[in-house]
């Protein structure tokens, strides 16, 4: 008799409910994976829009007397609204519309998701999601040059989108224990920077020839996530029991029915404020407020920041802000890592926190003055110092306070106290993208100095 091939002995190793584990696992990191990589384009499309508002300046020929440049006002190409000064405050109040949007959204979010089905409620925030994307780049297809239209179109995505993080999130604690959470969820939240490393592929590349589909592809992307959510989407492991009947065909190849018999006692979802009096709640959320202040201004401006700093068109400018989500990547793993072996979080957050200030410093300076190989290696070292923070709360943090002692068992607060903190980090998400454009005019010394206040001030309170 032929043994068994190793590969078939190793996966016949695992047990049903580790196969569902993998599999809510992989499924939900790919969900919010799309989330992110429909975030990532405008921060790409930007210095497009910006290239686009400038006036098309030629050399003189050399019969010319005249050794100036020749202005060409009849071949500006400009893309109104964008194509007046003040475009960088226009384009600040672009980044502000869908984060503040975001920020107020995420609190209703959660506490409406700890009511309704995580798989539909999931479902309809992507493919809503999916539809407002898509309309952004309808208005480089059918030509829209109207503000309200763009801003329109950034708030109600920015609303809609608080459906997937305290979605994903509870899904996610319900399967995986206190055990390895750390780890399990450094590894998992490593979907941000995938989703930002993805959306900037692909917006970079559709960027210089058609930036309407930089928004449409993404577009269609999450929405066919959120068909492939309503379909295979498990919500939760304790309160469900999964019953298979085998069926024999031919050769005894099983095929499983599955059926999900609710618990008879469901605890009652927790209160806004009794959420909050959960220890430490409060504390973390101050500090992702600072930290996600710092990670989402370098996630929209820093492609803009570089084609300004290092004079390279939109796409190559793209291609290498994806090293800093590359960096954040390995941020993420290690804080988790770290904060399981210690068993303190607030203190692997307070000593990246630490270093990721004067690190933040810096790479503006390696950016501006040094060749690309010290840039390279500055942008991941602060993706990770910065993100690393940021993912560990987000995360980690978030499922361990939803299913904290105070509770009682009550793991109904999961989707409510992911909210409260989520929503407050997008608070500081909102505020740094919009003063990193109004700053950014004086100079961009000035946003560097502003991250650093921020860096500091979320050690302060970590």
């Amino acid at each position: 008799m032929a043994p068994v091939p190793p590969g078939i002995r190793f996966l016949t190793s695992f047990n049903r409910d580790q196969w569902y584990r993998a599999f809510t696992f992989g499924l939900t990191f790919l969900l919010y994976t799309s989330f992110h990589l429909s975030r990532k384009p405008i921060s790409i499309v930007k210095s497009e829009l910006h290239k686009n508002c400038s006036h098309v300046m030629e050399a003189p020929s050399e019969s010319s007397s005249s050794q100036q440049p020749v202005l060409h006002p009849e071949l500006d190409c400009s893309w109104k609204p964008f194509d007046r000064n003040n475009y960088k405050q226009l384009l600040g109040a672009m980044d502000y519309s869908f984060l503040c949007a975001y920020a107020i959204g995420m609190y209703l979010s959660g506490i409406i998701g700890e009511r309704l089905p995580i798989r539909l409620y999931l479902t309809v925030g992507m493919l809503t999601s999916g539809l407002f994307t898509c309309l952004f780049g309808l208005g480089y297809v059918y030509d829209v040059h109207s503000l309200g239209f763009y801003i329109f179109v950034q708030v109600a995505n920015g609303l809609v989108q608080t459906t997937g993080w305290p979605s994903v999130v509870t899904c996610i604690g319900n399967w995986f224990g206190k055990g390895r959470r750390g780890l399990i969820m450094g590894l998992w939240n490593s979907h941000t920077s995938v989703g930002n490393i993805l959306g900037s592929l692909i917006a970079g590349y559709y960027v210089s020839s058609n930036w309407g589909l930089s928004f449409i592809v993404p577009g269609v992307i999450i929405a066919a996530m959120g068909v492939i959510c309503f379909l295979f989407l498990i919500e939760r492991n304790w309160d469900t029991e999964l019953l298979l009947g085998q069926e024999s065909i031919g050769v005894c190849v099983p095929v499983q029915q599955v059926v999900v018999v609710k618990s008879e006692a469901e605890p009652s979802a927790i209160s806004f404020m009794g959420a909050l009096r959960i220890p430490g709640v409060v504390e973390f959320s101050l500090c992702l407020l600072f930290a996600k202040l710092v990670s989402y201004t370098f996630l929209f401006w820093l492609p803009l920041y570089i084609t300004k700093a290092a004079h390279l068109d939109a796409k190559k400018a793209g291609d290498l802000s994806t090293l800093f989500d590359v960096g954040g990547i390995v941020g993420g793993i290690l804080a988790g890592v770290l904060s399981d072996k210690m068993g303190k979080r607030a203190t692997t957050c307070a000593v990246m926190l630490l270093l990721a200030a004067p690190t933040v410093c810096h790479s503006a300076d390696l950016i501006q003055e040094f060749g690309l190989g010290p840039t390279v290696g500055m942008l991941l070292v602060c993706g990770g110092l910065v993100n690393g923070p940021y993912a560990l709360i987000t995360t980690a943090v978030s499922a361990d306070l939803g299913t904290h002692k105070s509770l009682k068992g009550n793991a109904r607060a999961l989707s409510t106290v992911t909210a409260i903190i989520d929503g407050t980090g997008s608070v500081g998400a909102a505020v740094g993208p919009l003063l990193a454009g109004l700053l950014s005019a004086q100079g961009w010394d000035q946003v560097f100095y502003m991250l650093m206040t921020a860096d500091f001030l979320a050690l302060l309170v970590s």
